[in-house]
């Protein structure tokens, strides 16, 4: 909100032949500072993790703002006294931001990948504690064949995504087992060595499921302030009205309702 104001207050000053002149000179000095401060401040960011994108943000913004004063004494030069000592503060607030924003930036998308990665497993955790499990056994797929065999298959999410997630619940105390190849994890959740299973994606916890009971199968939602259940199965429009229809899964979604709403789930 200020800036507009005080945007304003200065032009009101500026001679509009000198900001044609000036500005000139601050395009190409603003394109050798962002291409200089990019190429330190990328490598800066990769060094502590990053992949780049927090240099790339810091260049265009603090590698800019050390020019300001010069040019605003150039375009006005009446503010020329003190454009050396607004220089030398701005740059220093430069250097500042420059070396603590591509580590800062690095850890925080760190932590929040990290704790996105793990939200669907805590959630599953939530849900069984208060289903009456108290110690749950959870079990989390890989999402490449044989769990990537060390990097063979896929691009490392296991290693990248899943364990450091996996690990972060095991911290806290959560009985969680995983990364664990999926065709394998199923036999042994269906074995009752887990109590639940956590897929990666859609068809890897589907297929499973519809194997082995679609008739019961039911989609229970988390994370919702409310309790939703639904069948296991699609719309089967095809057949609708003609009494060919299997309602058991409806009817076993109706009874999982009315159990998790007794224990407010």
């Amino acid at each position: 909100m200020l800036i507009p104001f005080s945007a304003f207050a200065l032009g009101c000053t500026l001679d509009l032949h000198q900001v044609v002149c000036a500005g000139m000179v601050g395009v190409g000095l603003g394109l050798v500072v962002v291409v200089i401060s990019a190429i330190v401040l990328i490598i800066a960011d990769h060094l502590v993790g990053g992949d780049g994108t927090a240099g790339v943000a810091a260049s265009s913004t603090a590698g800019n703002a050390a020019a300001v004063p010069t040019l605003v004494a150039a375009a006005n030069p009446s503010y020329a006294p003190a454009a050396a000592s607004a220089t030398v503060l701005v740059a220093a607030s430069v250097i500042i931001s420059s070396l603590l924003v591509p580590p800062l930036t690095a850890f925080w998308k760190s932590r929040a990948r990290r704790n996105m990665d793990s939200q669907p497993i805590a959630r599953a955790h939530t849900a069984l504690i208060r289903s009456g499990i108290s110690n749950p056994r959870i079990g989390v797929c890989a999402i490449n064949p044989h769990a990537g065999e060390n990097g063979l298959f896929g691009r490392g999410e296991e290693a990248s995504k899943i364990k450091p997630a996996v690990a972060a619940c095991n911290h806290l105390g959560w009985n969680v087992t995983g990364p664990l190849p999926a065709d394998t994890l199923f036999y042994l959740a269906q074995r009752g060595d887990f109590d639940v299973v956590i897929a990666m994606y859609h068809d890897q916890g589907h297929g499973p499921i519809k194997v082995l009971g679609l008739e019961s199968g039911v989609n229970i939602t988390l994370g919702l302030p409310v309790i939703r259940t639904s069948v296991d199965h699609g719309t089967a429009f095809d057949i609708a009205g003609t009494g060919k229809a299997d309602e058991r899964s409806m009817v076993e979604a109706i009874h999982q309702a009315a159990q998790l709403a007794e224990r407010a789930i």
